[in-house]
């Protein structure tokens, strides 16, 4: 598709959160909304796209920076000039509270914009003055008021603890929650069809990057990179002199982690699903960190960031120890596992080289992010009742100590089914694996004998199949589904 002709970006998705904030809006008296979720994910784009399809004039924005209160006030005056408000004469955080409950109390939605800053000490005294307003106008004898307090924040468990500790101030304030993840898989696909061409591949090596962020998709988009091949596109998004994802991906450690956790992460991002002793032992013999260290590091990274996840194989207990480690967000294992010491080396080395460096460490990547997107898209089929398979459980992998591995489980009670998938990123090579798979599903059946009850279905996955290779699979007896399959009837 040619860049001229590139039809306009608009909001895409969200549907659901659009119509929770639509009904918010609508019902003209006070409230106080959380709107959660990851850096990047949407939060400020979809809370002013709701205003503005509410029709909704008075709204009063400010976005709060990593400053001490006098930059935090300062700030906050000018963003209220932005917004029209003519009345700034707040000099500290207690009457910059005052001011905003004054607004409310005029009608303005008040939005609050990375207000996990709030939990910082030298700012932690503004909850408790923002409490009173909204205590204020919570009160039985209050007078109506058709505004309201949106708080967005990016770090989860700050955020928690301004609003969900019971012994924050704002404790039990909140009125509505929105938490915000990845756009489904269905919806970055037509992203794709509408401003490039949609295909297994493509779409694969797009969401292995981008995943589900719509900043990042947006960013794509205006360097014109959607329409492009991968080593053009990547060059667009990673090595141009505008491109916004580098800055984006060295933002990631340098902003948001200030550069902590960068061992594990690297070798997180170089060994998905990794064991923790493992992790413990490459972290110690390289940095000389104990367990112990690397213990309170992943903590961090799963409540503090959620940016990394311990996954269990499928029917384990919870409390099983078998466990592995994996980052959550496509991106940043894109940028650690492929392209950060790449694009290090802009203007020192020529740009085909580079690109020769990065595309094998992403087809690596995107063998792991195939299974990602299969169990994503299986889940959105079975949500939004697509297909044949209705889902009882989560699509997971499953493993055993021997080194038996599935990497797709999924169970329908309903129609007494167990699917295991195998998923390969080169067809050929899920073709000539299939033999060996089937000694781990025995495996499987060995370990959990109660599986022998349901109907036993095998899928084979791969970006995209021929008709020779899906003759082969079912030969094999195998469901052969390719990502045109899985999206079939989504878009």
């Amino acid at each position: 598709m040619s860049e001229d002709l590139q039809p306009p970006w608009s909001f895409y998705g969200r549907e659901t959160e659009l119509a929770a904030l639509a009904e918010l809006l609508a019902a003209r008296r006070f409230f106080f909304l959380r709107v959660g979720g990851r850096r990047r994910i949407g939060k400020t784009t979809l809370v002013l796209h709701a205003l503005r399809q509410s029709g909704r004039q008075r709204i009063a924005y400010i976005h709060i920076p990593d400053a001490d209160p006098a930059g935090v006030v300062l700030g906050a005056r000018e963003h209220l000039r932005m917004s029209g408000v003519a009345e700034t004469d707040f000099t500290d955080l207690f009457t910059l509270a005052s001011a905003l409950g004054r607004l409310i109390r005029e009608g303005y939605v008040v939005v609050l914009d990375e207000y996990q800053a709030f939990a910082r000490k030298a700012l932690y005294a503004f909850n408790s003055a923002l409490q009173f307003q909204v205590d204020s106008l919570r009160a039985p004898g209050a007078l109506p008021t058709e505004g309201g307090l949106i708080l967005l924040g990016s770090i989860q468990t700050e955020m928690e603890a301004l609003l969900s500790g019971y012994r924050a101030p704002l404790f039990g304030r909140t009125t509505a929650v929105l938490q915000l993840d990845h756009l489904a898989p269905s919806v970055t696909a037509g992203i794709l069809a509408r401003h490039g061409h949609l295909d297994g591949p493509r779409l694969l090596f797009f969401w292995n990057l981008l995943q589900g962020i719509p900043k990042y998709w947006r960013d794509a988009y205006e360097v014109g990179a959607l329409a492009l091949e991968p080593r053009e596109a990547l060059a667009r998004m990673f090595f141009s002199g505008t491109a916004p994802l580098a800055a984006d991906g060295a933002g990631w450690l340098l902003e948001e982690l200030r550069g902590r956790y960068d061992p594990l992460l690297r070798y997180l991002a170089a060994h998905p699903d990794a064991p923790r002793a493992d992790i413990a032992a490459h972290i110690e013999g390289t940095a000389g960190h104990t367990s112990a260290q690397v213990g309170a590091w992943l903590a961090a990274l799963e409540e503090r960031f959620q940016l990394v996840e311990r996954v269990r194989p499928a029917f384990a207990s919870p409390k099983a120890r078998d466990g592995r480690y994996r980052i959550t967000d496509n991106f940043l294992v894109a940028w650690l596992g492929a392209l950060a010491d790449p694009v290090a080396f802009m203007g020192l080395r020529d740009l085909p080289s580079l690109l020769d460096q990065v595309m094998p460490r992403l087809a690596t990547l995107e063998g792991h992010a195939l299974e990602h997107l299969a169990a994503a898209l299986m889940h959105e089929r079975s949500r939004r009742g697509v297909g044949d398979f209705p889902l009882s459980t989560p699509v997971r992998g499953w493993w055993d100590r021997k080194g038996a591995e599935i990497d797709l489980v999924a169970v329908d009670e309903v129609g007494g089914r167990l699917r295991v998938g195998s998923c390969k990123r080169h067809p050929e090579r899920l073709v000539a694996d299939l033999s060996r798979f089937d000694r781990h599903v025995e495996r499987l059946l060995e370990l959990n004998p109660e599986l022998r009850r349901y109907g036993l279905e095998r899928v084979a996955i791969a970006p995209a199949l021929d008709e020779r290779q899906r003759a082969a699979c079912a030969a094999a007896g195998y469901l052969a589904l390719d990502l045109d399959d899985l999206t079939r009837g989504l878009l």
